[in-house]
């Protein structure tokens, strides 16, 4: 059973960090050993009031001493998961021998076995409040300190962390104390990690990646140091401050939880990153995205480091914003605004409209907990909109200037959403403080509608309508295009006119600019996607919109108009049929990659929850169709072949077609079958019951890897066998020896469907057993399991009442109450679509 660290309070961090300045910590790990368990001796250097006391967080295995200057610390001093200390003096040094417990949760010192070829690999992961799983600490972001770490590790095992390598020499590691940090954004990795090594600039460049990936990860790594030169070069051309943390590694790790980590001097991603297998250009773009947005961590998070957990979003938001922004700027991928308008703001539009949401930067975060909820799409994608739309308002040269100020004032240090709004306000000469309470400290999102009148074949006048939900009732000034499309005579649809205006924090604003203009065939608010809102055309725009969209050359446009009307689908406003007719007559053409991509996954889901049963089937097909047709009109071998090959398998209930692939039958030209459309393959094939445990083990005998292991988890508890699901459901609920990613990929293959009469029976178990699950796992980990097991595939009012009454239960894991709530009222949203 895992024993979860406590809370900490925002109390306590304060009244903490006013007793104690930590300056220095000397960590030395032992991994030589075997078993579950590593050694760990630390030194703490800090200063402190005179007689004061204090507490650290820890939690060995076992303890083999502990001194505080010199002296013995009683046994008793160790209460729970904390290390108390009293009668502290002006200067101390804390020595802890300790046995520590490495973790399968992607948290801590996060161990994993290859089954490749049996390599044992190790990441160090302290995010938020897990510091004390490997080394006593004080675990809050403004108690920032000098790392200085050492490692004994196996003969020919690589180790890196945040500071430059000293010494590497017989597996004695040892490595320069760091610039000052938090303590969660320390780190490093352990393992025969295969490395790629470059220089850029004057900065040592490393990549690193799991023996098994070096022919790929030495495939990748060109692109990769491309992109991330490209992006130092920009961010060195906007911010003053050099990047400041010595050399540049990026390691792709196993079983990671984020997409990846910020860790300064040492980036931890995930290892899907190093593609084994074809990929599309939007995943591509996304890598680069990734990579651009850790990088500006390193100034938004790391150099200056918010105070406490309320201000997450100067380090998310921020992120978001500038990695889609210098991926689009730097990089070769200048359609990153496309993919953030499709997917990014779709959710956070998703998470905006939550029982569970909050404002980007809430007043208050009470404890780490509530922190950790907090890493949602608000923090992130609704952040970076607002972003967006600040730099429209307040014009980019201020802003950069503005961004410029924070850093210097508070380099290495800490600080809050005062002090940065300070620093914009000066630089842009507009008092923020209204925009901030307006965008920051409020929660969900407008709906901004455009009214139109006509009159001989003019628009007498046009204003946008502004909503806020009823129970918020906060409206938002918005800078906002409009754009005005016509059709040609040779039938494409061309930009006329576009206008860039002031949306009043009113109910109505009279756009004047387009007062007595010919009525175009298409007036899109939001054109080039400026403002956080959802977006309703006019009437006649909406009509327009079958017709007009496959002919619409603007790419962002386009995916405004697609993210408008997937999400008037979810609100319910429109019906599933419709959006199904509309993409079997414009997907077939769209060129963006990204789109196709979404908007499949999308429609996928919608059909899969807001169809009836008995309608289901019929809107599948369609969906089929247009991926089939989309299949067939694409180029061999490129981007959209693979995104509409994938979206056929997703859809199609062909078992014959699909096993033909397999073989080798039939396939499209260019269309390679390679180990991860095999798994796609193989996993729809035992969704249709059509492949059993015998063609799953054999697949993976053919691919005896990491991702082959996660493939055939979840493969398994897809099959609609009733002891397939009885033992996905045991792995989910109860087998703690599961790492991860292994558990996640069982829980996210078991709710299909096609299956619902075979796991109605598991509905009311997930909320009988769910509670014990959050026991046994914890952070991120239980979070994900907790909602990919949620029975989201049952819709049906019965689904509901059960709902209900587990969120009526008073010690109910704050972590298991969000995710029932919000799936509870994704649920509330596609009943009322059905009827």
């Amino acid at each position: 059973m895992i024993v979860v660290m406590p809370s900490l309070t925002r109390a306590e961090a304060t009244a903490r960090a006013a007793a104690v300045e930590v300056r220095e910590y000397e960590v030395d790990l032992d991994l030589t050993g075997e078993g579950e368990t590593f050694g760990a001796r630390t030194t703490v250097r800090f200063a402190a009031r005179p007689g004061a006391s204090t507490f650290l967080e820890f939690e060995p295995v076992s303890v083999g001493s502990v001194t505080l200057n010199g002296a013995p610390v009683p046994a008793g001093a160790m209460d729970g998961e904390r290390l108390h200390l009293s009668g502290l003096a002006e200067s101390n040094e804390l020595v802890v021998d300790a046995v520590m417990r490495y973790s399968n949760t992607g948290e801590g010192l996060h161990r994993y076995v290859d089954p490749a070829d049996g390599s044992t690999y190790l990441y160090q992961h302290m995010f938020i409040n897990n510091a004390g799983r490997i080394l006593p600490s004080f675990d809050q972001p403004d108690m920032k300190a000098s790392f200085k770490i050492s490692v004994t590790a196996p003969a020919g095992w690589l180790v890196a962390a945040n500071g430059p390598l000293v010494a590497g020499k017989d597996g004695r590691w040892e490595f320069a104390p760091t610039k000052p940090i938090s303590t969660y954004l320390c780190s490093l990795i352990a393992g025969p990690y295969h490395a790629v090594t470059d220089e850029h600039d004057g900065i040592p460049l490393a990549l690193y990646a799991r023996a098994a990936l070096a022919e790929p990860l030495e495939a990748e790594a060109p692109e990769i140091f491309q992109v991330t030169k490209q992006c130092l070069d920009r961010f060195h051309e906007i911010f003053k401050i050099r990047y400041p943390f010595g050399h540049y590694q990026q390691a792709f790790a196993p079983e990671f939880n984020f997409g990846a980590m910020e860790y300064p001097g040492l980036v931890v991603f995930r290892d899907e990153f190093i593609y084994r297998s074809a990929v599309t250009e939007s995943e591509r773009e996304h890598r680069a995205n990734v990579i651009a947005h850790e990088m500006a961590h390193m100034w938004f998070g790391d150099l200056v480091t918010m105070a406490w957990w309320d201000d997450l979003w100067l380090n998310e938001s921020f992120a978001e914003y500038l990695g889609t922004r210098i991926a689009a700027e730097a990089t070769r991928f200048p359609g990153t605004w496309t993919t953030f308008a499709m997917q990014r703001k779709a959710w956070g539009l998703r998470a905006d409209q939550h029982p569970s949401t909050h404002p980007v930067a809430p007043a208050e975060v009470t404890d780490t907990d509530q922190a950790l909820l907090n890493f949602d799409g608000i923090s992130y994608a609704k952040g970076a909109a607002v972003l967006k739309q600040l730099v429209a308002w307040v014009g980019d040269d201020a802003f950069l200037a503005g961004v410029n100020a924070h850093f210097e004032a508070h380099a290495y240090g800490n600080a809050t959403l005062a002090d940065l709004l300070g620093a914009l306000s000066a630089a842009s000469g507009r008092d923020l403080t209204a925009w901030a309470d307006v965008w920051l400290r409020r929660a969900q999102v407008n709906t901004l509608r455009t009214e139109v009148t006509r009159q001989d074949g003019a628009y007498t006048s046009v204003a946008v309508l502004q909503t806020a939900p009823e129970q918020f009732l906060t409206l938002r000034p918005h800078k906002v295009g409009i754009g005005l499309y016509d059709r040609t005579a040779e039938g494409a649809v061309v930009l006329r006119k576009r206008v860039e205006v002031e949306i009043q924090a009113a109910e109505r604003t009279e756009i004047t600019e387009l007062a007595g203009e010919p009525v175009a065939d298409l007036l899109l608010l939001n054109d080039g996607d400026l403002t956080y809102a959802k977006i309703r055309l006019d009437e006649e725009s909406t009509a327009a919109v079958p017709a007009l969209l496959p002919l619409l050359d603007d790419s962002l446009a386009r995916a405004v108009l697609w993210a408008s009307t997937l999400d008037a689908v979810v609100d319910g406003e429109r019906p599933v049929a419709e959006l199904v007719t509309l993409v079997l007559a414009a997907l077939p053409v769209e060129s963006e990659v990204v789109v196709v991509e979404d908007v499949l996954r999308a429609t996928r889901s919608l059909v899969d929850r807001y169809s009836t049963p008995e309608t289901r089937p019929a809107a599948l097909e369609l969906v089929a169709q247009a991926a089939d047709r989309l299949l067939a009109v694409s180029e061999p071998g490129g981007s959209r072949q693979l995104a509409a090959a994938r979206g056929l398998i997703g859809a199609t209930v062909d078992v014959n077609r699909l096993r033909g692939w397999l073989e080798g039958r039939d396939v499209p030209e260019g269309l390679a079958i390679d180990a991860d459309l095999r798994w796609l393959i193989v996993y729809r094939l035992a969704v249709l019951g059509a492949a059993g445990t015998a063609m799953i083990d054999a697949e993976f005998e053919r691919d005896r890897s990491a991702t082959g292991e996660q493939w055939a988890a979840r493969s398994r508890a897809a099959r609609p066998d009733a002891e397939a699901k009885a033992a996905a459901w045991e792995a989910i609920i109860g087998d703690a020896t599961l790492s991860n990613r292994l558990v996640e990929m069982t829980a996210s293959g078991f709710w299909q469907a096609e299956q619902l009469d075979l796991v109605r029976p598991y509905v009311a178990r997930y909320f009988a057993e769910m509670p014990g699950m959050m026991r046994l796992r914890s952070g991120m980990s239980a979070e994900k399991t907790a909602t990919y097991a949620y029975p989201n595939v049952m819709v049906e009012p019965a689904t509901r009442s059960l709902a209900a009454e587990l969120l009526a239960t008073g010690d109910l894991d704050p972590i298991l109450r969000r995710v029932v709530e919000d799936a509870d009222d994704d649920l509330r949203r596609a009943l009322a679509a059905r009827f």
